[in-house]
């Protein structure tokens, strides 16, 4: 009969080079089941200074002492187990601080901390106040029908999936946000004028040419456009237009929109275009690189909401709530607005933030009862901020003779932004939708064989981003991208195949869908476009995705990224194609390298860091 085994009661020899785990009060290593430490120092909610001192470490005498200093920190080999447990006479305190037991802890903690104390808690704490939500608390009794919540019965108010459950007039709501400052105010209009855009004017470049680059039936739309710089005024630091940079396009909001929102704000039609005097008491606004400071600007409120205030971008926050049920007269949709800028109503704010795409527009329809002052709500709206666009073209070459002067253009490539709207259709992004409407002008007036007179308000920049301040005219180049991100990489082209020697030191991976159909600057790379540019469809023939195609160039990109100078480039969507080249990346240097998977990510974030490794995503 084989004998039965006995489990030891005695500490066990622990093997193994590894130093020793010491024993102490909150270390036990003989002990493999995880207990809850016990003795362990707690941080003091009301002492926001993460003080080493605490109440259970102070003298126990009933003397008026100050607290023992913190013991300094001591090699675990030379110290017995006596002098861990005791310290001039006291118990050595544990390292580990208790900072919270419960959500009011953690709140506390989370307002008055400050920056030390939110970096601790950073990588645990999405910054959305989710720990700051409570709940909405029963009504005694039965529900009547006078207390009860009516929601509004509209398409808009149906398209944002509130849940309000035990939500009812009644109900007893905290912490809601205050009512924002009012820092607009608009007057009668004086007989000068202000500039809206200090310390620069928005250039308003003339369009001289502008085509769709894919054909009908395609996904996506993308449009080229282009640009007229020739007279783009002078700026200091002299920066010049150059290959991979990119400029920055002011756009407007839909006329349609603005038209709807002004609408809904009841602001009478005799005054919308009316010239007026606004006066800002603090901030940038309405200019984008002026200083904080009050200021006077003529303009009418057609003109700043038009181009000056983000009406559909941002997600809605608790001030704008906040706002609108301050002005609701409907006391239904006042409790529903004060809820979601409220404590009890943060889950639903969040899930309305994170699920949906909401505009201003919206809001009024679906609240259709408020009708906030239009200088106060634009105390509340985010400025309309410029969107970039890369240069599709080496600039130095792009010259179109107009008699015998050479008009100096720059080219830029945009793909429109297509997104659900409350209303059952698509509607498109602010600038990505405003650069469409001038592109299907130009196009329809160069169809009827008529001049257009069309702008678009641009500026320069300073020309440094990573395509742009990367770039090498000598050296390996392997460029890859996918859709519209492919369109800087032409400038790329352009300007390596000037020179003899780099031929054959330059190629492209492009990601389609269908070549037939969406395939961008088809036989518009330069000479030897069969030789430098590789073109892979997602969509039709073998059905392949670029990244599948790096992992087949597995050879190309080892040879490139290891050459002297040589660059890799990868350019386009961050979620799908960014993230799949990245991982085909690391398995090349896995397969080629030799290496594991934590080697190979750390040998391209290496790269990256000496700027061989070039990703630019959105």
């Amino acid at each position: 009969m084989p004998s039965a085994t006995i489990a030891s009661t005695g500490p066990r020899p622990r093997k193994g080079t590894f130093q020793e785990i010491p024993v102490s009060s909150t270390s036990h290593p003989d002990n493999p089941i995880p207990e809850e430490p016990r003795g362990v120092r707690s941080l003091s909610v009301t002492d926001m200074n993460f003080n080493v001192s605490s109440q259970g470490s102070s003298d126990t005498t009933g003397s008026n002492s100050p607290a023992t200093p913190a013991t300094p920190i001591t090699p675990p080999d030379s110290l017995s187990e006596k002098e861990l447990e005791e310290t001039n006479g006291r118990r050595r305190r544990a390292s580990t601080i208790l900072i919270s037991q419960n959500s009011e802890d953690m709140r506390r903690v989370l307002e008055n901390v400050g920056t030390g104390g939110t970096q601790k808690i950073q990588s645990s704490c999405c910054g959305g106040g989710c720990c700051r939500g409570q709940k909405l608390r029963p009504v005694d009794g039965p529900i009547s029908g006078f207390n009860s919540i009516t929601p509004p019965d509209n398409k808009a108010f149906a398209s944002l999936g509130l849940t309000l459950n035990l939500l009812t007039l009644d109900s007893d709501l905290s912490n809601i946000a205050t009512l924002p400052e009012k820092t607009v105010s608009f007057k009668s209009a004086p007989a000068y004028t202000a500039e809206p855009h200090p310390p620069y004017d928005v250039y308003r470049a003339p369009l001289h040419h502008a085509r769709e680059l894919t054909k009908s039936g395609a996904e996506k739309r993308t449009y080229h456009f282009d640009i007229d710089v020739t007279d783009y005024p002078a700026e200091s630091g002299m920066v010049d237009f150059v290959v991979g940079g990119a400029i920055g396009v002011c756009p407007m909001n839909k006329p349609e929109e603005v038209e709807d929102v002004l609408n809904k704000l009841c602001v009478p039609k005799s005054l919308r275009d009316k010239k007026v005097l606004m006066r800002t008491t603090k901030g940038r606004w309405p200019t984008i690189w002026g200083d904080d400071k009050p200021r006077e600007l003529v303009t009418t409120r057609r003109e700043v909401l038009s181009w000056c205030s983000d009406i559909q971008s941002y997600a809605p926050s608790k001030q704008l709530f906040r706002l609108l049920a301050e002005y609701t007269s409907e006391e239904n949709e006042k409790k529903i607005l004060e809820f979601l800028s409220s404590a009890q109503g943060q889950g639903a704010f969040c899930e309305l933030r994170t699920n949906s795409h909401i505009s201003l527009s919206q809001l009024l329809h679906a609240f259709p009862s408020s009708q906030p002052p239009l200088d106060h709500l634009l105390s509340v709206l985010n400025t309309l901020m410029p969107r970039f666009y890369s240069l599709s073209q080496d600039p130095q070459i792009s010259c179109q003779f107009k008699g015998t002067e050479c008009r100096r253009l720059v080219e830029v490539a945009v793909t429109v932004a297509d997104s659900d709207d409350w209303k059952g259709g698509m509607r498109t992004g602010v600038s990505s939708g405003y650069l469409e409407q001038l592109a299907r002008r130009a196009i329809a007036a160069e169809a009827a064989g008529e001049k257009h007179d069309i702008h678009i308000p641009m500026f320069r920049g300073l020309m440094a981003n990573p395509l742009a301040t990367r770039f090498a005219s000598d050296g390996p180049m392997l460029l890859i991208g996918a859709g519209v991100g492919i369109a800087p990489f032409r400038g790329f082209v352009q300007r390596r195949l000037q020179s003899a020697n780099c031929a054959n030191k330059v190629w492209v991976l492009q990601g389609v869908r269908d070549s037939l159909l969406d395939e961008l600057y088809s036989g518009e790379w330069g000479v030897h476009e069969d030789k430098v540019r590789t073109v892979v469809q997602s969509r039709r023939g073998e059905s392949r995705y670029v990244q599948e195609e790096v992992r087949h160039q597995a050879d190309l990109v080892w040879y490139v990224i290891n050459a002297l100078d040589g660059r890799v480039f990868v350019c386009g969507s961050g979620k799908g194609m960014g993230e799949g080249v990245e991982a085909a990346l690391v398995e090349v240097a896995m397969a080629k390298g030799n290496l594991n998977s934590q080697e190979a990510e750390l040998f391209w974030t290496r790269k990256k860091e000496a700027g061989q490794y070039i990703a630019e995503t959105w």
